[in-house]
């Protein structure tokens, strides 16, 4: 099998273990993905050695897409300073948008090398918005924050939409839930008025 071929091929079963994940959650089998995907299991493990390792491919893959949309975010000219933060803190493939990320509270206990992979995405790479919240504080639209707090503050909210049901018991979506931090943390919980 050629290279591209095979880069081909791996970034199909990517998308459908995203489908099949959607449908299944974690309890998703290879055989699932084979049907879902119209291929023999055989085929699946020429690229894959097992569940754990399309897991893992998946973690890269998703955060690689999450990479490329903030790089959209950041050259989008009709966007003000502001409005930048706020999307790059909260971006997520248009794609994935309707995946059920809910269902990820027991990866930790599951799948702890997974896990750790996506904790190892969600604390790294930030350099992109630091230095649109380093823009924002020296064009005075971003009051002055201590940035590694802020970064802090997301990151052990994300986390814990991976450790607990709270979003499922609460029958909140991950994208919702996403926003909503989001704009607490741009926003405040303060009521504004006219005048402040």
């Amino acid at each position: 099998m050629e290279l591209q071929e095979q880069i081909q091929l791996q970034e199909k079963i990517l998308e459908g273990t995203l489908q099949v994940f959607n449908q299944k959650g974690l309890k998703f089998t290879m055989d699932d993905l084979a049907r879902q995907l119209g291929i023999s299991k055989k085929t699946i493990y020429t690229v894959f050695r097992d569940k754990e390792e399309v897991f893992l491919a998946m973690v890269d893959y998703l955060f690689a897409s999450i990479k490329q949309e903030e790089e959209k975010v950041v050259c989008d000219d009709t966007l003000s300073t502001l409005e930048k933060i706020r999307k790059i803190l909260g971006v997520m493939p248009e794609g994935y948008k309707d995946v059920d990320f809910r269902q990820l509270y027991t990866l930790k206990d599951k799948f702890p090398k997974i896990y750790q992979k996506v904790e190892e995405h969600l604390e790294t790479g930030w350099e992109t918005t630091i230095a649109l919240l380093e823009q924002g504080m020296a064009e005075g639209v971003v009051r002055p924050v201590r940035i590694p707090i802020l970064k802090m503050m997301l990151e052990a909210s994300l986390e814990q939409f991976f450790q607990r049901d709270v979003l499922v018991q609460n029958q909140i979506s991950y994208q919702e839930a996403l926003e909503e931090v989001v704009n607490i943390l741009v926003d405040g919980i303060c009521v504004q008025t006219l005048g402040r």
